[in-house]
């Protein structure tokens, strides 16, 4: 789990606008999670739930050792993603064929947090027993939720919030709460071009918009973005008599759902006929976008392309859309409501299946540029900007594996993201998609055959074999019989890898060359090829062929070096540091075990890492270049935090024999020389450890653990819980 720049840990964004009012319900929110452990905002859409969520979560973090973590849920349109969601948001990572919640629940037992899960209502099932199963299993865990409509979990405290209170037509002015949506209006005027003040002359004006729209904080902003236009009169009469024509001059006839839709409604109208056709457009994004990706998807039928950069300042102008600034540039995103406000109206348009097919076409291009880019000195950008689109990969996977004649595209989509799913740390999604891929199409096309051998590929790293071998023998029939010849390579490379995981060196290694023939007759050189060569110098290596092995592995850390390879180089070092133990050479063995933690760590590549663990806790035990025994302790705690890791991977080391053997020598040495209590001490520090911090204690040593106060116990535990009764 990560941390935030100031080292508190913690995914919560930083504000880019002032909290206005709220003050009560603040105070409310943080009793309530001191008395329960399911804490549910609730209210209608726009009424500023997610608001109020994060500033209390902000409020209360720092009583939370393992820090706040907000899961943007509204994101996540297919239940069976949430739980990789949340995994994805609290920056760890499940690679087992698991199901996700079951790795949640696991991952997260004995840590403290505290969890906002922030628009449940359309997966309000799935959250409420993906809470439930947290709540009974990790005691630390604290969930505050928002949603339209409760979850009903036992214990659950339900804050019901109003709209901003507006004082009555006629009060007298004062500095009470009933004036704070006026003062949310005024804060968001301010903000645009001729800097707007609320004086005596408009101050009921602005009272009587915001009275109007019922004090929903969502409908004053977007009123407060027309000034740009209008007066605060204008907008005033206007809205007056909008509503007067919809509820036949009845000011209590519409109800506050309505409201809000209406003035979104309202707001839409008021948007030049481009604005509104790039906000339904716009509409298909989850998550964030940025202008490249507006630019390819929007354009035609009334925007052309080098139109879009201006309409969308438009509409960020009118708060339509939201501007973030971010270390890759600017980033856009819309408000749950106002985009499914632009839903609607894309599905009216008839426009729906058009904009979601150029959807899937631009993010199908990002995975194979990202394919092609990993190749080289840009890995880590590459990881990044992957992640950064993870929700709109997920709703182009998900096109494809719902849209009738999609499938080959499901099967495209999924297999180029190999990349993301084995060197990101996303093992278990990507087994999902392309489950679901190879489920629906069946003919032998060359997608089908990517799909396979990367699907097979992954199984053979979470230990499944049984599901691999079948995969990637059909995978290597069907090449046969198609001429399929790159697909044969990879085939017949990675059935080398499931030989080698399966102690059969000898055969993996006839395979590995087998296939590095096949690449080069081809031409084929990519990361797969270094992570063939490596392979086949690892199989030597098991071999007791200690020579040939470092041949191949000099030749990877030399191409490594041409192409600024990182990912394969990484697992090279796991080969070298294993070579390096098994000819005495420790401190070149550490060295190279270190680094292979760094780097894999950078990718969130688990696999990797824990090797890297497992190695290193070993060569712990073996002398230092100053004389130093060895520390069986800190081996034994190395282990325990690469046993924890193992559980988000799949079989611990495979199930094999020789990825065993470090682990099996270090545990035999600990065993001489430790007593049974301090040996088990120990492995229970480290399996406490979450990513992170295991990695830090492989790379820093005992030093790590004295950086910085030791975390305080949660200071809300033990207050009482409904949940607990």
């Amino acid at each position: 789990m990560s941390a935030e720049a100031g080292g508190c840990p913690g995914n919560l964004p930083a504000e880019t606008t002032s909290f206005v009012g709220r003050r009560a319900e603040l105070t409310e929110t943080a009793r309530l999670l001191g008395v329960s452990r399911l804490v549910t905002l609730t209210g209608p859409a726009g009424v500023g739930k997610s608001r109020l969520a994060l500033r209390a979560a902000g409020t209360v973090q720092g009583l939370f050792p393992d820090g706040a973590w907000l899961v943007e849920s509204a994101g996540v349109q297919d239940p069976s993603l949430l739980g990789h969601a949340v995994l994805e948001a609290l920056g760890l990572a499940d690679s087992t064929a698991r199901r996700p919640d079951r790795a949640l629940v696991e991952q997260l037992a004995d840590r403290e947090l505290l969890l906002v899960l922030d628009g449940c209502e359309h997966l309000v099932d799935t959250c409420a027993g993906l809470v439930d199963a947290l709540l009974r299993a990790a005691p630390g865990v604290r969930v505050l939720a928002t949603s339209r409509q409760e979850l009903r979990v036992r214990g659950e405290h339900l804050l019901v919030l109003a709209p901003l209170p507006v004082a009555e037509e006629g009060a007298v002015d004062g500095a009470s709460a009933a004036e704070d949506a006026v003062r949310l209006f005024a804060d968001r005027a301010a903000a645009v071009p001729g800097g707007f003040r609320v004086t005596a002359e408009n101050r009921a004006a602005v009272a009587a918009v915001c009275r109007r729209l019922d004090g929903i904080p969502l409908a004053v902003e977007l009123a407060a973005g027309r000034l740009r236009a209008l007066s605060v009169e204008q907008i005033a009469e206007r809205l007056d008599d909008r509503f007067r024509l919809l509820t036949g001059g009845s000011r209590t006839a519409l109800p506050r759902h309505r409201t809000l839709r209406t003035a979104i409604g309202w707001s839409h109208e008021l948007c030049t006929p481009q604005e509104r056709l790039l906000w339904a457009r716009l509409s298909v994004f989850a998550d964030g976008f940025d202008l490249d990706a507006a630019e390819y998807v929007c354009p035609g039928g009334g925007i052309e392309a080098e139109e879009v950069l201006e309409v969308l300042s438009e509409l960020v102008a009118k708060s339509v859309v939201v501007r973030e600034a971010g270390s890759g540039g600017a980033r856009y995103r819309m408000l749950d409501t106002v985009r499914e406000y632009g839903a609607w109206w894309l599905r009216s348009l008839g426009e729906e299946g058009r904009m979601r097919r150029r959807h899937r076409d631009w993010y199908l291009g990002l995975a194979t540029w990202g394919e092609v880019e990993w190749f080289s000195a840009r890995q880590a950008e590459t990881g990044d900007r992957t992640r950064l689109a993870h929700a709109n990969l997920r709703v182009a996977l998900d096109f494809c594996v719902t849209e009738p004649g999609e499938e080959q595209s499901a099967l495209h989509l999924a297999g180029t993201l190999w990349f993301y799913w084995v060197g990101c740390g996303h093992l278990g999604e990507g087994r999902l998609w392309l489950d679901r891929a190879l489920a629906l199409a069946h003919e032998p096309t060359q997608a089908r055959a990517k799909a396979l051998w990367v699907t097979g590929y992954m199984a053979t790293l979470q230990g499944d074999l049984r599901h691999a071998r079948p995969l990637l023998e059909e995978c290597r029939q069907q090449a046969v019989e198609t001429g399929d010849d790159l697909a044969l390579a990879y085939a017949v490379h990675r059935q080398g890898c499931a030989a080698l995981i399966g102690d059969e060196p000898a055969r993996a290694a006839v395979l590995f060359e087998e296939a590095l023939w096949h690449y080069e007759k081809l031409g084929e050189l990519n990361s797969n090829v270094l992570m063939a060569m490596f392979e086949l110098g690892l199989a030597a290596v098991f071999q007791g062929d200690t020579a040939t092995g470092e041949r191949w592995m000099e030749r990877v850390r030399d191409l490594c070096e041409e192409y600024g390879e990182r990912w394969a180089y990484a697992y090279g070092l796991y080969a070298m540091a294993y070579s390096e133990w098994q000819l005495g050479e420790v401190g070149a063995a550490r060295a190279h075990a270190r680094e292979c933690v760094r780097l894999n760590h950078l990718f969130r590549d688990l696999v990797g890492v824990v090797l890297g663990l497992e190695m290193l806790a070993l060569l712990t035990t073996e002398p230092g270049a100053d004389g130093a025994s060895g520390d069986l302790r800190e081996a034994r705690l190395l282990q325990g935090a690469a046993h924890r890791l193992w559980q988000a991977v799949g079989i611990p080391l495979f199930g094999s024999r020789h990825f065993r053997a470090p682990h099996d020598e270090c545990a035999a040495r600990a065993e001489a020389g430790l007593t049974e209590h301090e040996s088990a001490e120990a492995f229970r520090v480290g399996s406490a450890l979450g990513l992170d911090a295991a990695v830090a204690r492989a790379l820093e040593g005992p030093a790590a653990a004295e950086k910085g106060e030791p975390p305080q116990r949660c200071a809300l535990r033990g207050l009482g819980s409904a949940y607990d009764a």
